[in-house]
């Protein structure tokens, strides 16, 4: 029988070397690892990408006796090699998924294992352009699995070796199972068994065929969070009295629908898909994760009362699938085709899609495919990124007839092209209020697209803004303030959940996250979007926001915690409560109850010396602090690290521009658009010469990160101050120095800024 040995212990670590030499010194560790867990979040898009070699000599006797052994990778970023004794036996492209490689022939008594990962720029492997980390590493598990050289199929996709398919008939069901095997003999059986969640056999059958349909009667069905049980089969191939090899997995039956009108629908209930993305990765740890990890996330989002995840942008550790199977939650699950169309890429994300509906076919948390996000960044009507989505959409159907097929598409992507007629649902990634524009832009946006093209389901694949530890009482876009995020999230709850019609909505992030190559808030080489800071501490108060709306546990909970120095003389004070009524007290004195239908509670509040504030709702209630002081206290206000020039070294002059002017006051005058199209020339400049120096080619027109400078885009950056664009340009590998900044200003002090409008 089948039997698989974890073999994380006891590897020796060789960084940026091709070879194992005696002048080269192995570090040693143990797996899960990554080398880039420090390096890779600690700013300036400067961490290591190359090949490292992981050294492991594995004891055959220490093995179970088998016929045939296989070595199975969890996941190796983004390319490897794997060496046995010297010989070369596979090579595997994909960093997120499971793959396997028999080494029976080459095991010997101690056989020099040797794997060869690489994470380096190339123009075939995806990703290559986005806006996270590419750690690089032996991030999974990796084991051994011993089997009898009758077995299920280990070299199908890195996938389980059996599929299970359920159908609902009434109050029954037809579950069609299928499986692939290795080296079956005419005189070798199948049995195939369904158990239900306390493990008593539902039903079970014995065949010669490798497709059966069981029946099980007065089916218990998978329903989400509200009931999410589950099945398990488990098959098993036998000659005589004798276990060949047996697999089992879980399984939930479940029926759904995506309506353009009525949203989510899960075995005929209206059942609303509001949560949130994540990305996999902690601080210090980088992706190398361990359960305890994925068990904690997946508890910080059932507390938020989430009822969907998008697993983005890559296929997640089977860990994290199996609990969100659990638990319960519904998933978008997709592959890491991102950004940048590459031209020599559609292999890849053919062989990447493949596995990752291989390998999670049974998992029924899983109702959408993912084939791409953001991939028109650089405009939506090339031929071969077209054919490249029609290809991985009718793979997706083809080998999973039961579910749907998606795409995030990027702000600017035109609501009438190709692109977005091809998979079966549709979600944007829209940052009003955050990146350009205002959030209620929002609402209007997602109306037009409703009414233009009402038969295509369309949801928000991505939203959110940025917040670290600075506060406010006036916060305003682009602030970083824990203030201007709870008062965004509070406007897009309002405009995305009021909508039932948009079948799912997902804000960009649960948790913060790495992006070597940021340099914005305060601290580098971070995404803040997250609702939840990178180490897992803190949830900012917007986690609480989204928790009002959706858990229904019962809370209150005072926001702003961390900003008790206050100039003004009364300051608005927010409850956020799931509860009909919260009441205030300030040192004991009652402001009133409140009730409120968004949950969010707000009181105008006297500040006078020092001031205990407490919430209550009932039993519950939540406490902060307010203290009045004559001076802004400069602890609350950002400072960028490692900033050539911050916003306070800026000269302003009355009636004049400055860095500190948004962009779109920039473009309303002709002196303006000029100056602009300066700064864009200087930016080019400084590409080429980026681009010239790695042996490129410059790149033809203006692109910021990836976008086509394209009308739309100019229309986002509206809302940027210049000197905000001038420190995201970072991200392109671009600097300014104080000295060109300086001068940058000088001229925009001699320009008139635009006459504010009164209306």
């Amino acid at each position: 029988m089948r039997k698989i040995i974890n073999i994380n212990q006891n590897w020796l670590f060789y960084k940026g070397v091709s070879e194992i030499t005696p002048e080269v010194t192995g570090e040693a560790i143990s797996l899960p690892h990554t080398w880039n867990n420090l390096d890779g979040q600690d700013g300036g898009g400067d961490y290591f990408r190359g090949t490292c070699l992981y050294e492991k000599v594995l004891v055959k006797s220490e093995l179970p006796e088998a016929d045939c052994y296989y070595l199975e990778l969890r996941g190796a970023n983004s390319s490897a090699d794997v060496y046995v004794n010297g010989k070369h036996l596979a090579h595997h492209d994909g960093g997120y998924s499971t793959w396997r490689v028999n080494i029976t022939d080459e095991l010997t008594d101690e056989a020099k294992i040797v794997v060869a990962v690489d994470n380096s720029p190339n123009q075939k492997v995806y990703p290559q352009v986005a806006d996270f980390t590419f750690y690089g590493g032996l991030y999974r598990d990796v084991n051994v699995v011993c089997v009898n050289k009758t077995h299920f199929d280990l070299d199908y996709y890195g996938a389980p070796g059996v599929k299970v398919t359920p159908s609902v008939e009434g109050k029954n069901a037809k579950v069609e199972v299928e499986v692939y095997t290795t080296e079956l003999n005419e005189n070798d059986t199948i049995v195939y068994q369904i158990l239900d969640k306390e493990g008593k056999e539902v039903v079970k059958v014995s065949s010669k065929e490798k497709v059966v349909t069981l029946d099980i009667e007065n089916v218990h069905l998978w329903h989400g969070k509200k009931d999410p049980y589950l099945y398990t089969c488990k098959v098993s191939i036998e000659n005589g009295n004798k276990v060949l090899d047996d697999v089992s997995t879980r399984f939930g039956v479940r029926t759904f629908k995506i309506d353009p009108d009525n949203g989510f629908i899960l075995n005929g209930e209206e059942y609303p898909l509001r949560g949130v993305s994540r990305h996999q990765d902690r601080k210090a740890i980088g992706n190398a994760l361990l359960k305890e990890h994925h068990e904690e996330d997946i508890a910080l989002i059932l507390e938020m009362g989430a009822t969907t995840i998008r697993l983005a942008h890559y296929q997640h550790d089977q860990y994290f699938y199996d609990l969100c199977d659990e638990k319960g939650l519904v998933i978008w699950a997709e592959i890491p085709y991102i950004s940048n169309h590459m031209p020599g890429g559609r292999e890849n994300t053919v062989s990447q899609m493949k596995e990752l509906i291989s390998q999670n076919y049974n998992h029924p948390c899983i109702v959408v495919w993912g084939l791409s996000n953001e991939i028109t960044m650089k405009g939506a009507d090339d031929p071969d990124l077209l054919e490249n989505h029609r290809i991985l959409n009718d793979l997706c159907h083809e080998m999973d007839k039961t579910r749907l097929t998606t795409i995030a598409a990027v702000s600017p992507c035109p609501i009438n092209c190709e692109y977005i007629q091809i998979p079966d649902v549709v979600s944007y990634n829209h940052y009003f209020g955050w990146y350009g524009g205002e959030t209620s832009d929002n609402g209007p946006w997602f109306d037009n697209f409703h009414k233009t093209h009402p038969n295509i389901p369309i949801g928000c694949s991505e939203y959110g803004c940025e917040a670290l530890d600075w506060h406010t009482s006036n916060p305003t876009q682009g602030d970083y303030t824990e203030e201007y995020q709870s008062y965004y999230h509070e406007e897009l709850i309002k405009t995305l959940f009021s909508r039932k019609w948009m079948w799912a909505t997902h804000v960009w992030n649960m948790f913060d996250f790495a992006a070597d190559a940021r340099a914005e808030g305060g601290e580098n080489g971070m995404n803040h979007k997250g609702l939840i800071t990178f180490d897992r501490k803190y949830k900012k108060d917007s986690f609480y926001a989204y928790k009002a709306w959706l858990s229904d546990d019962p809370f209150v909970h005072v926001c702003s915690k961390k900003y008790i120095d206050r100039v003004e003389d009364v300051t608005k004070v927010t409850v956020y409560s799931n509860q009909k009524e919260v009441e205030l007290f300030v040192n004991g004195v009652s402001m009133g109850k409140k009730e409120a239908e968004d949950h969010f509670f707000k009181w105008d509040v006297p500040n006078v010396g020092e001031s205990t504030i407490v919430a209550k709702a009932g039993e519950l209630e939540d406490s902060s602090t307010i203290r009045k002081v004559d001076t802004f206290n400069e602890s609350y206000r950002l400072k960028e690290v490692g900033a050539v020039l911050n916003w306070f070294d800026i000269t302003e002059k009355p009636g004049r521009l400055s860095l500190n002017s948004k962009m779109g006051d920039l473009m309303k005058s002709l002196r303006g658009k000029l100056f602009a199209l300066s700064i864009f020339k200087t930016v080019k400049k400084k590409m080429d010469a980026a681009a010239k120096a790695e042996g490129k080619e410059p790149s033809k027109g203006m692109s910021a990160a990836g976008f086509e400078m394209s009308g739309e885009m100019m229309k986002m950056m509206n809302s940027f101050t210049i000197l905000r664009l001038t420190s995201m340009m970072g991200m392109l590998n671009i600097s300014f120095n104080k000295e060109e900044l300086l001068r940058m200003n000088k001229k925009l002090n001699r320009i008139r800024a635009p006459k504010k409008d009164n209306k």
